[in-house]
């Protein structure tokens, strides 16, 4: 069931939980993924189950698909409750990433890292404008970081 939006938590202090602003939403895991990876919509599957299912997000970097991030560890055709919006305590973000940095997937499956405007710089070729999934609120240490997920779905 989706989460509502409609009522926030507006008292400081609580946990992440129930963290005002926060959204989450369950959904079916394509794969193994580990608690704080970002994750991606399924595409391999067919019709909605795209919307169904979650995948880590791939290793492209900049790739769109990036929804949220995964709450708990699961296994393939587990349900997997995933944050879509709102603060997380521990993502998986590269290593150096500093406060404040827009985040995009950045090559490696299930992290993200700082977004960057991708072009030849000739104007010749297309460049490559990242689609932001989030923020980072700490400097990413061990590939770890507080979060917060900018909704995407």
């Amino acid at each position: 069931m989706a989460t509502s939006t409609l009522i926030q938590l507006l008292e400081a202090g609580q946990g992440g939980d129930t963290s005002n602003r926060r959204q989450v939403e369950t959904f079916i895991a394509g794969g193994a993924i580990a608690s704080g990876d970002w994750v991606s919509l399924d595409v391999s599957k067919t019709g909605a189950d795209k919307a169904l299912y979650v995948i880590e997000a791939p290793a492209t970097a900049s790739d769109a698909r990036c929804i949220g991030v995964a709450l708990a560890a699961a296994a393939a055709d587990e349900q997997i409750r995933v944050c879509v919006a709102g603060y997380v305590a521990s993502a998986n973000v590269a290593t150096g990433t500093g406060i404040g940095q827009a985040l995009t997937p950045n090559g490696t499956a299930g992290r993200v890292g700082p977004a960057e405007y991708i072009g030849n710089g000739s104007g010749a070729a297309a460049v490559r404008i990242p689609t932001v999934c989030g923020v980072t609120l700490t400097l990413a240490a061990a590939n770890t970081a507080e979060v917060m997920v900018k909704k995407q779905f």
